[in-house]
């Protein structure tokens, strides 16, 4: 296995790419088990355009967690830390929006983690939303970072990453965008050359029109 790490900082995502097969179309992955007739759509506004996502009921604490942090602009400045094209990107980490670059990815000390909920139905698929986590080493419950997350952008998936790492969304709309900014000029630690800052926000709507607008099945 190999293992990229965050200049400075030991939030991972394994770089372990394999051949598979990644539909392009947005399907939930199970039938939900919310009978609510509305869902939480999340925008991810940046300089190359905007990301749209729905977050799954089958990971609760993830999906709760990220919507609290949505809704208050926690998010609003971070950037997208980490790009590696044909794998995925990565952002979130609230060290982003000082002045030092060299502390992007290494997350807040004493940092509170989330339980991990890792489900066999939820797979590293092509714009699978996730979360970045610590070493097996430190960390062998795999419990998520707080806040930082990462995009698939590999159009095949990362299968092997399947049951280490929880997947707890998935886009919707935007992945060209996606890849933009995998594509953006970075330095040897992945980093964005130019800043891609981001700004969410999040808008309920009936899941008739999320399915409708967005070609999402439920």
């Amino acid at each position: 296995m190999i293992y990229l790490k965050s200049w400075g900082a030991c939030w991972l995502v394994l770089l372990l790419l394999s051949a598979g097969c990644a539909s392009t179309r947005s399907v939930a992955p199970t039938a939900s088990t919310n009978t609510s007739k509305k869902d939480q759509v999340v925008t991810i506004s940046t300089p190359q355009g905007d990301i749209r996502l729905i977050l799954f009921d089958q990971t609760p604490r993830h999906k709760a967690n990220f919507l609290k942090l949505a809704k208050k602009g926690f998010y609003n400045g971070t950037t997208f830390h980490r790009v590696i094209p044909d794998f995925m990107i990565q952002g979130g980490d609230p060290n982003s929006k000082d002045d030092n670059p060299n502390n992007d990815g290494a997350g807040q000390r004493n940092e509170k983690m989330i339980p991990a909920e890792i489900r066999p139905e939820l797979h590293h698929r092509y714009g699978a939303v996730a979360a970045a986590r610590t070493g097996d080493a430190v960390n062998p419950r795999r419990a998520s970072s707080a806040s930082q997350f990462y995009i698939v952008e590999n159009r095949q998936g990362v299968p092997r990453l399947d049951g280490a790492y929880t997947v707890f969304g998935q886009v919707i709309s935007g992945m060209d965008v996606v890849e933009k900014i995998a594509a953006v000029p970075k330095d040897i630690r992945d980093r964005p050359l130019t800043d891609v800052k981001m700004k969410m926000k999040v808008e309920k709507l009936s899941k008739q029109k999320i399915a409708e607008q967005y070609n999402y099945q439920y």
